[in-house]
């Protein structure tokens, strides 16, 4: 096992931060920007959302990273006249790739963030519960050259393990502030927050033009540099590489880590060296160093760079944690649950009836909420109406606005209790740590159908909007797998579906809404595993990897956390409802009164006649009428469309649209309806 004194490091930044804090005076600190920008980083599953949800609250918003369409969550807070913006990386157990194919977007995306992006600190989310498996990505953080923050999340979880970790033997040793924080309770924030404040305050000190601050340049906190001892051969091998590349490469990429990747097979590192103008010649080098170091060692230089990484955070461990004789001892209470949840027999049925109990307390809820939705409306509408003829409004105007623009955007808001039930509910699973044990149980029937484990999870996720369950097949390894779950997401029943599903269920099945619409989402679920076997056996011929995943511990969800989990979900539904849904009931308003002088939504009206025109398609189905056909092609644009259109052209709203459909369909008919706006063209 490596000794911790073997890792090289400047000394002394703690007292460099605190000397910054003493001797700073006010007129340096006005000089100095008070804008900061911060990284979150750390594995899955070591409550780093939570941790930004903490320290951000509702300051924060949901965006796609450049070029891709993942996710990406930025937020800001203020502290001490500091403006803070964080940025929430996707959570990664590693920064390198040894294969393309397998090298996940959130990987990549890290990765690059890190490298050319300009962040004063990065705050390593550290599982505290489990800190050496957990402290391998703050390794890579710090080889990176980043000046970077630990927090010891989970600390409740440790202190029931009974698990003591020494930080201030860990900060001298790392060179580095550590935070302990329980992210759920928001316990040790504030003192995150000081903590991020001091640190970025430093780093920024070093970088100023002014003689105030020369002791800290002097102190050599600007040279500041992690490094693993990884033995005298690699080391030799490493140095020689340095001074090989040393003014050839890209300045935004640290010299020796560059080497280290180069050593360790890291393919875009690699692909990168071949491109610069003497990548020929660092290839040979490169390969000619890891053919002497592999059959000096007797095994591949990957295995050998990872083994003395792990060494040093064992080393690391072993100095500054003490670990009480509890859990790993004796059978945990999360160990007891899962004998039953994953249980091989038993685990399929608990995941099915958990969701079909989500699903009774959307519609238990949700019904008594949107009916006082709907009333609200109705009134408006009417009101609206007397209250633009009182005014002498043209009948243009009166029309577009009670029953056109009202009425549409009001039949889709009156769904928003159901849905942000459902979202309320998924976040519940996701913190408590259920859906980790979903991917594990749902494994063998993955497996039977050409599906990894892993599958089930971005499925799950579907059933709130299949954008983002796209972005979460992410966590795949493998892109064959990736594309596969791709294609077949689009059969989950996602919330823009939601609304159509209500409204025939209480039409039609008012005592058993909840066991129907759950119906519809199995037959999504059966429909995507037959497809998935088809596409398998047609375009991905290759085995299926094992599923080997962490199994977080079961935890209480953090209220702060589900809440504004739900809101951001909430915000964007209601957000598409003020834009593409409020845009598209006027245009179908507007289709619905020309050519000027036809009855309003009549059949004569332009989309009367493109809905007369598909609707012997829908005949067969039950439904070849016309505002059906014209409710279907709104739907391609949003899916909460159907409902809109209907709204719009019957000029009514979620109560009154439950009689109007009753006398356009029949049982039959409207089960047929809600499939094929389930299986039909996605958003």
């Amino acid at each position: 096992m490596m000794e911790v004194e073997k890792v090289e490091k400047s000394p002394g930044k703690i007292g460099v931060i605190q000397k910054a804090k003493s001797e700073v005076t006010s007129e340096i600190k006005g000089k100095l920007k008070t804008k900061i920008r911060i990284a979150l980083a750390g594995h899955p599953n070591s409550g780093k959302s939570t941790i930004f949800n903490a320290l951000t609250g509702l300051r924060q918003y949901v965006g796609n990273w450049p070029g891709v369409t993942v996710e990406k969550k930025e937020g800001r807070f203020e502290y001490n006249g500091f403006d803070v913006e964080v940025v929430d990386l996707p959570g990664t157990y590693s920064l390198t790739a040894y294969s393309l194919d397998d090298y996940s977007l959130d990987e990549r995306i890290a990765r690059d963030f890190l490298l050319k992006e300009k962040v004063d600190a990065v705050v390593a989310v550290v599982d505290a519960s489990n800190p050496a498996r957990n402290l391998y990505i703050m390794s890579q953080l710090l080889e990176l050259g980043l000046n970077v923050i630990i927090d010891l999340n989970m600390m409740d979880e440790a202190e029931r393990k009974k698990i003591t970790i020494d930080t201030q033997k860990m900060e001298k040793i790392l060179g580095l502030k550590i935070v302990k924080t329980v992210g759920t309770k928001e316990k040790g924030i504030d003192e995150l927050r000081k903590a991020i404040i001091e640190s970025a305050m430093a780093t920024k000190l070093v970088a100023q033009p002014i003689p105030q601050a020369s002791f800290l340049a002097d102190s050599g906190l600007t040279a500041c540099f992690f490094k693993i001892d990884y033995g005298p051969d690699i080391e030799k091998e490493i140095k020689s590489i340095c001074e090989f590349i040393d003014g050839k490469i890209p300045s935004a990429y640290p010299l020796r880590w560059f080497a280290v990747k180069l050593l360790e097979g890291d393919l875009e590192i690699l692909d990168l060296a071949k491109s610069l103008p003497d990548g020929e010649k660092i290839g040979k080098m490169v390969e000619a160093s890891v053919k002497k170091l592999e059959k000096h060692l007797g095994y591949d230089i990957e295995t050998a760079i990872i083994e003395r990484r792990y060494a040093f955070l064992e080393g690391l461990v072993k100095e500054c944690v003490v670990k009480g004789p509890t859990v790993e001892e004796r059978l945990s209470l999360s160990d007891k649950i899962d004998m039953v949840v994953t249980n091989r027999f038993v685990g399929v049925p608990v995941f099915l009836c958990l969701m079909w109990l989500v699903f009774q307390l959307v519609f238990k809820i949700g019904g008594f909420l949107s009916g006082w939705i709907d009333k609200f409306f109705t009134f408006l509408s009417a009101f609206s109406h007397e209250a633009l003829v009182g005014v002498g409004a043209p009948f243009w105007l009166i029309s577009l606005i009670s029953d056109g623009a009202i009425p549409g955007v009001g039949s889709v808001i009156v769904f928003l209790p159901y849905i942000s039930i459902l979202f309320f509910s998924i976040s519940i699973l996701e913190e408590s740590g259920y859906m980790s044990r979903a991917a594990f149980v749902m494994d063998r029937i993955m497996h039977a159908f050409g599906l990894h484990g892993k599958s089930s999870i971005p499925m799950v996720l579907g059933f709130g909007c299949n954008v983002p369950a796209i972005m979460a097949t992410r966590t795949l390894e493998s892109r064959k797998d990736r594309i596969l779950t791709i294609l077949i997401l689009p059969l989950m029943s996602c919330s823009a579906r939601l609304p159509i599903y209500t409204l025939f269920a209480a039409a039609f099945f008012p005592k058993n809404q909840g066991m129907v619409v759950f119906s519809l989402y199995l037959l999504g679920i059966i429909l995507a595993i037959i497809m998935a076997r088809i596409f398998k056996s047609l375009l991905f011929r290759h085995e299926v990897a094992p599923l080997i995943m962490e199994l977080p511990p079961y935890r209480l969800p953090s209220i702060k956390g589900v809440l504004v989990h739900t809101w951001e979900r909430s915000r964007l539904f209601l957000r598409k409802a003020g834009t593409i849904i409020f845009g598209g009931v006027v245009l179908i308003w507007l289709l619905g009164s020309i050519p000027w002088g036809v009855e309003y939504a009549s059949e004569q009206s332009v989309i009367g006649r493109i809905g007369t025109f598909i609707a012997p398609v829908l005949k067969p189905a039950g439904f070849g009428f016309w505002q059906a056909a014209v409710g279907l092609i709104f739907g391609v644009i949003a899916k909460e469309m159907v409902v809109g259109a209907f709204g719009t052209l019957y000029g009514v709203s979620e109560g009154g649209l439950v009689n109007v459909i009753r006398s356009q369909f029949n049982m039959a008919s409207a089960y047929a309806f809600m499939a094929i706006s389930l299986i039909y063209i996605p958003c």
